[in-house]
């Protein structure tokens, strides 16, 4: 048989150097620390790091705001509370002199506190009123993230938590999260769209000429291509807002600048897997392009054996020699029992059926009785090999997580391990909060 490989040897010792490790706790606790991003491709436990990360500060003395995107309602379900929408609702049942709070980002409902917060009753009336911007406000492309940055700089700009902790979109790239805001601030400010409101703009006569020289031929075809009444609305909807914003891009490079503040740190969120960990790298070096404070890697869902020493394939063997009773690198005891030609059958050949003895106990329907010792063995086995496929995961993790590294290596990692199931109340988000700051501890 072959030695164990090395990674079997220390499956169950720390992987990590200090120095790689991800200390949770003090940055939590750091006063100038007031905005704390988890983003990361989605199904990997952006939500539930994000609402463990708030449940923590919050039990260490911090006034906490969790704002969720998650469409799930998962938070709402673990804090106890019945449902989370706009509006911040105080979360009970924490420890400690903290506060914590939760929210759901509500799309249209955010869009539309922008137009009432700059515009006056009638306009914002008209505004609200236009079907362009209700097909805009409920799902135009990049909304939800341009919406999500609003909330944010709304929760920022009252100044009454000391921690707001961000669970980005579920978007697919960190494009989406990084310049879906810029793209729609782009488009409503850009010159399709201030092209459209040129007319009205300029009034009167001179506008009508204008109008009739300059725009009737690309009216008519845009008319054509979206319809007349969906032009009219397009025209409707930014001439009545065009005095009413200061400038869709400038707010979203303001929040963006937010984002770059000192005070706000990134946490990209992963899981030992070859896809998740290749998009939680290209959000690194996003991030790092884009000059966003990254304080670290959180990887979800790792898996750890407690016997750790016993690799796969020594596994597998044991597995083969207790289910195959002809193989001869048995124990003592047991060869010479499981090799003798009455273990096999009266002719002394591995091949021949056996019959049990004249007297011998057997079932009701004259089977020979289940040999306990047999049965014990066969269970051995299987229990041998699922430690053998969970030695094998916990190698393929090993291999993801260090090329990861060996790409990254300034990037601190905290590693979570998995558990039995789904977190579904503050137990279990404290729990997870407990094993995010144990990650020094563990593997130090």
């Amino acid at each position: 048989m072959s030695p164990d490989p090395a990674w079997a040897q220390d499956a169950a010792r720390p992987h990590l150097s200090p120095a790689c490790v991800l200390d949770v706790d003090p940055l939590l606790d750091d006063p100038d620390t007031r905005i704390v991003v988890c983003c990361g491709s989605g199904g990997v436990g952006k939500t539930t790091t994000a609402a463990a990360l708030g449940l923590r500060a919050a039990e260490r003395g911090r006034k906490v705001v969790v704002l969720t995107i998650d469409p799930a309602r998962r938070l709402a379900q673990s804090m106890g509370i019945d449902s989370l929408d706009n509006v911040p609702r105080r979360v009970k049942g924490t420890e400690g002199d903290g506060e914590l709070h939760a929210m759901m980002l509500d799309m249209k409902r955010t869009f539309d506190e922008v137009v009432e917060a700059h515009a006056d009753r009638e306009r914002a009336a008209a505004i609200l009123a236009n079907p362009f911007y209700q097909s805009l406000s409920a799902g135009f492309a990049g909304t939800q993230e341009y919406m999500a940055m609003e909330k944010l700089g709304q929760l920022r700009a009252r100044d009454e938590w000391d921690l707001i902790v961000v669970d980005t979109p579920p978007s697919r790239s960190a494009l989406d999260f990084l310049d879906a805001p810029k793209r729609l601030g782009s488009f409503l400010d850009g010159r399709l769209i201030r092209l459209l409101t040129a007319p009205a703009k300029l009034g009167g006569r001179a506008g009508m000429a204008f109008l009739n020289v300059g725009m009737s031929m690309m009216t008519g075809t845009l008319g054509k291509l979206l319809g007349g009444q969906l032009l009219k609305d397009v025209q409707t909807f930014v001439a009545a807002m065009d005095t009413t914003f200061g400038g869709f891009r400038t707010r979203a490079d303001a929040t963006y600048k937010l984002l770059q503040a000192p005070g706000t740190a990134f946490l990209v969120v992963a899981a030992p897997e070859r896809d998740a960990l290749r998009e939680a790298a290209y959000f690194v070096e996003r991030l790092a392009a884009e000059d966003m404070p990254l304080v670290g890697l959180v990887l979800n869902r790792v898996h750890g054996s407690g016997a750790g020493r016993l690799s796969a394939e020594r596994a597998l063997d044991a597995a083969e020699n207790l289910a195959d009773p002809r193989i001869v690198d048995q124990g003592d005891g047991k060869a010479g029992l499981r090799n003798s030609p009455d273990t096999y059958g009266s002719s002394g050949t591995p091949d021949a059926p056996s019959t049990p003895d004249e007297g011998s106990p057997a079932d009701t329907d004259g089977s020979p009785a289940v040999d306990p010792e047999r049965t014990v063995d066969q269970l051995t086995a299987g229990l041998l090999r699922l430690h053998a496929e969970r030695m094998q995961l916990l190698a393929r993790e090993q291999r993801t997580r260090d090329r990861f590294l060996a790409r990254h290596p300034e990037v601190a990692v905290v590693e979570v391990p998995a558990l039995p199931g789904d977190v579904h109340d503050l137990t279990g988000l404290r729990d997870i909060g407990d094993r995010l700051a144990a990650g020094r501890t563990e593997l130090s």
